[in-house]
């Protein structure tokens, strides 16, 4: 099944929240539950790359999830005196995920980079954002992240990433 071109907004009267499995239970409830819910509050925004279909909603190929959220100087990588000694502006890549039908093929990376340009052109829109952070879901998830050679770990919690937006920025 052919691909559409680009990542959209997620619109449940057009996309199928309910067909799209990963293989991770939260991330699969997260879209078919409330990935709409939490837009329609301002909470987060979630984009999907779609199946191309004849009829009927879309199926999901893959999905992000963006939100605003903030972190400590202390946790920062690379501190930065001149930064303020309270919690720093930082988008949130919330949830990634890819559909069985596409895993092994390089979607997962096209997904990463597609949430992280995104999240750069918010922040070149006024989003104040010092970088992206994540929360990794699991070891296989974390091998992911680390063989993509940018992220780097918040102080001790190897399970909690991030990368700056200039190193974002090099990837244009």
């Amino acid at each position: 099944m052919a691909l559409a071109a680009e990542f959209v907004l997620l619109d449940a009267a057009l996309h199928d929240l309910k067909g799209f499995d990963c293989g991770k239970a939260s991330l699969n409830d997260y879209l078919s539950r409330y990935a709409v819910r939490n837009s329609g509050l301002g909470l987060s925004r979630t984009w999907v790359l779609t199946e191309q279909a004849e009829h009927g909603k879309l199926p999901i190929a893959a999905y992000y999830t963006l939100a605003s959220s903030t972190v400590a100087r202390e946790e920062l990588p690379a501190q930065n005196k001149s930064l303020p000694a309270y919690p720093v502006p930082v988008v949130l890549l919330a949830r990634l995920g890819v559909s069985f039908h596409y895993q092994g093929q390089q979607l997962g990376a096209k997904t990463l980079v597609q949430a992280l340009r995104t999240a750069l052109e918010l922040a070149d829109r006024g989003l104040p954002a010092l970088g992206v952070v994540l929360d990794v879901l699991d070891d296989a998830a974390l091998r992911f992240y680390q063989h993509m050679g940018m992220f780097m770990p918040l102080t001790d919690q190897p399970q909690r990433l991030f990368v700056p937006m200039g190193t974002i920025r090099q990837l244009s």
